[in-house]
């Protein structure tokens, strides 16, 4: 189907100017902000992405194939794990050794499930090995010690012959893993110990003093960090420990509202509204956090990161209420474009997120059942989006129509634009209007005496609640788009209703 039949549900194509200054970059878009999240909760890590290497679904040495080949697809960059609040209940010893041997928990946080450990830190690595992304550990703060959380440093990255490598030998790993990132704790002002933000910022001093840094392995240590509007915790974070963090953590979920979350599949206009509204709010709750780290670190040097985002409904009817499991549609993928808009928008200090969750759970890139596999809207958004991994945002200016509903306006068209190594400009706009078209008027300053050529994909539906399923996998998907008029400055973009679209201009 041509993208131009979408265009038949819009009402009226509302005008709005994109200014490009394609000549002036303001930094690196880091490709940490497309990272991802898998915890043991639910059918992410087991059946999504852990079968075992006796499996009659194909697999690598237990790592489904499908899956795999899929994530490969969008470049993953970095993976967070073992959780979320699982982090704080998890040992890791627990999960190393012969299989057969390990210890079999309660997963008491997730519906009280018997975890058999058979996923762990060499099955996790061997993961971010295949994806070629960077490992982000999450230590056990709540319900661990410095001790455990020292050890397990040691574990991974010790390339002499302490006991504790020698243990890693003879488990199958000769040579010490990279590691990178390592985060103290996981809201640790909720499932991770109910703190006041002054006694946890004392415990993350005392634990990140026995991280060390073995060889020339260097730990980028990421500090527990506030949930949304909790100022409070990062005014305390950054005044006790900011010369002791490299990065401090912020959480963020949109949902309607804690007590009723809704269906994610089955919803008014009034609730996509509303959804795209608290979208949109990550904005002003990064500039609020920024503003804080900004007092007692100028330079910038301390990352926000980001590490769990996501939209978050009532879990699918007949599953499992403590799975998480949901469906994904075309409003989760404008909620993951306006997002990864936001974040390219605050690179001076957003340099890592991660979105929760990877298969299975919340918002999530990738879905199983059995042996089949399919991937969601937001899947899509991301592999349109790699496009802006490492590369040099453009300062832009965006003069917006708004998307009106019952008295409420919300800006009609997103944006984000950068440049790449080769000297493409990408730009991301997405529509948030589920009923109206967007006519971007998309103005080039700094290559006037250059002609490019323009491409780029588009994705939408007629049906705002469009998904795919395993009977219909291919029900939403991206598809060329032609709706490009070129003009004495640019040229014309004519979004459809409710759509992401990814241009790029190569001169």
């Amino acid at each position: 189907m041509d993208y131009r039949d979408f265009m038949i549900n819009g009402r009226r194509a509302v005008s709005s100017t994109l200014l490009i200054n394609s000549d002036k970059t303001a930094g690196i878009i880091d490709k940490n902000i497309y990272g991802h999240f898998a915890e043991h909760l639910g059918r992410c890590i087991y059946d999504g992405i852990w079968v075992g290497e006796h499996s009659p679904i194909p697999n690598t040495y237990g790592i489904r194939n499908d899956v795999l080949h899929a994530l490969r697809r969008i470049q993953v960059p970095v993976l967070r794990w073992p959780g979320g609040c699982f982090a704080e209940y998890y040992h890791w010893k627990d999960g190393v050794g012969p299989r057969q041997y390990r210890k079999r928990t309660v997963n008491s946080f997730w519906g009280q499930v018997v975890e058999t450990n058979q996923f762990g830190t060499h099955e996790f690595m061997l993961l971010c090995d295949l994806l070629q992304c960077e490992p982000y550990v999450a230590g056990n703060v709540g319900s661990g010690t410095e001790q455990e959380m020292s050890e397990w440093i040691e574990y991974m990255t010790y390339p002499g012959e302490s006991s504790l490598a020698l243990w890693r030998q003879a488990n199958g790993r000769k040579l010490p893993w990279r590691l990178k990132y390592f985060g103290i704790g996981n809201e640790n002002w909720g499932c991770g110990g109910n703190m006041r933000p002054e006694y946890y910022a004392d415990l993350y001093r005392r634990y990140q003093t026995f991280i060390y840094n073995y060889g020339d392995n260097k730990i980028f240590k990421i500090a527990s960090g506030a949930g949304e509007t909790n100022y409070e915790w990062t005014e305390v974070m950054m005044r006790e420990a900011a010369n002791r963090l490299d990065g401090l953590s912020l959480h963020y979920y949109t949902v309607l509202s804690w007590e009723n979350k809704g269906s994610a599949t089955v919803f008014t206009e009034k609730e996509w509204f509303l959804i795209m509204k608290k979208a949109l709010f990550i904005d002003e709750v990064i500039t609020g956090h920024s503003e804080i780290m900004d007092k007692y670190d100028p330079d910038k040097r301390v990352a926000l990161v980001v590490d769990e985002w996501g939209t978050w409904y009532d879990v699918e009817p007949g599953t499992n209420p403590d799975f998480l499991y949901q469906q994904n549609t075309l409003r989760d993928a404008l909620v993951a474009g306006i997002t990864l808009n936001i974040f390219n928008s605050h690179n001076d200090r957003v340099r890592m997120a991660n979105i929760a969750q990877m298969v299975n759970v919340l918002q999530a890139m990738i879905l199983t059942q059995g042996a089949m596999m399919i991937v969601t809207p937001s899947y899509y958004v991301f592999e349109m989006y790699k496009v802006h991994q490492n590369a040099e945002r453009l300062d832009i200016g965006l003069d917006t129509g708004m998307y009106e509903y019952n008295g409420e306006q919300l800006p009609q068209v997103s944006a984000s634009a950068s440049k790449d190594a080769a000297g493409a400009i990408h730009i991301s706009l997405c529509n948030l209007n589920p009923a109206d078209g967007a006519n971007v008027d998309v103005q080039l300053r700094g290559n006037e005496n250059k002609r490019g050529t323009v491409y780029g994909t588009v994705l939408t539906s007629h049906d705002m609640h469009a998904h795919n399923t395993f009977q219909q996998p291919d029900a939403i998907k991206p598809a060329p788009f032609y709706g490009v008029t070129v003009t004495a400055e640019g040229f014309t973009a004519e979004l459809p209703p409710m759509s992401v679209v990814v241009l790029t201009i190569k001169y």
